[in-house]
């Protein structure tokens, strides 16, 4: 048995990994935590493998040979963890850097709380700037603040499904919330087993609003540790292709509209993205984020997300 497991899925970010695994190394022998890594790699091009072969023989490497999605490669790396029966499996992506006593934080934090079944870090970015850690699960509010332009005081509030930026202080205690930044995921493995992981249908993005869902309509519990500090430096794969990201996006959000929501609201909320993206390709000079634009249209068709 050990501790935590930490599973890194990682696709073309071989320096950022890099560090990241630093990071991580460090944290757990200055922790003296039981922990062993396993990086899900999804066919990246740079030469991410061979540094993992050669820098980091202490990983566990499962070096995937197509893309099977965020969700699926996360789910491999469960599996093959669950071998080793760790306490808790951390989540992480490779964009990150783990401040020391971050992962020692967040399991104490869930080794007090009996009904605590997932939590997240205080997240900033790699300049030092406060970068929103958790949400409100999403709902209209939500989905009007991203299409439409509003007040800029207003973005920080719960109307948009944010937390008081206060709450993140790092000598607050941890509180409650709906879902955590896919960022830094960690999940006690009892819960991890009986809501059955990831669902790997979301290829890429909401798939941990959807985890976190299913986790609190199981009656647990979900925490910010704002003591847990892991700096996240943002998008850092998806960037290198935003027509498919734009695309990947707004089609996560549409499955998770139609899992998750009733009939009134997936109505209403295809009537605004569909308007508003139909504005989008009109506008487009790119001819891939016009194609889509017009292709997330078809995804919040009526019979998309209305049925």
């Amino acid at each position: 048995m050990i501790d935590v497991a930490i599973i890194i899925v990682s696709w073309n970010v071989r320096n950022y990994l890099s560090d990241c695994l630093r990071s991580v190394a460090a944290d757990l022998r200055a922790s003296r935590l039981r922990g062993e890594i396993w990086v899900v790699d999804n066919a990246s091009t740079d030469g991410t493998v061979e540094l993992l072969e050669d820098l980091f023989p202490q990983v566990h490497v499962i070096a995937n040979r197509h893309n099977p999605g965020f969700g699926a490669a996360n789910n491999q790396g469960l599996r093959a963890a669950a071998a080793y029966h760790p306490r808790y499996y951390f989540f992480l992506n490779p964009d990150t850097l783990v401040r020391p006593g971050a992962i020692g934080r967040l399991i104490k934090c869930l080794d007090e709380r009996p009904k605590g079944g997932m939590a997240g870090a205080r997240l900033t970015y790699g300049d030092g700037r406060f970068q929103h850690s958790a949400f409100s699960f999403p709902g209209l509010g939500q989905l009007v603040f991203d299409l439409y332009a509003m007040p800029p005081r207003l973005y920080d509030s719960r109307l948009n499904g944010r937390y008081p930026r206060r709450f993140y202080q790092p000598d607050r205690s941890p509180f409650a919330i709906d879902h955590p930044l896919g960022a830094t995921m960690l999940v006690r493995a009892d819960v991890a087993e009986s809501t059955a992981g990831f669902d790997e249908s979301f290829h890429m993005y909401c798939e941990e609003i959807d985890w976190s869902w299913r986790v609190r309509e199981s009656g647990w519990e979900i925490y910010v540790v704002p003591a847990a500090e892991i700096v996240h430096f943002g998008g850092e794969s998806t960037r290198q292709i935003p027509a498919q990201s734009l695309l990947n996006l707004w089609t996560s959000r549409a499955q998770l509209y139609r899992k998750h929501h009733g009939r009134l609201k997936r109505t209403v909320a295809g009537w605004l993205v569909r308007s508003h993206m139909r504005r989008r390709a009109r506008q487009a000079n790119d001819p891939q984020l016009k194609a889509a634009y017009e292709h997330i249209v078809t995804v919040w068709s009526d019979g998309a997300s209305g049925s």
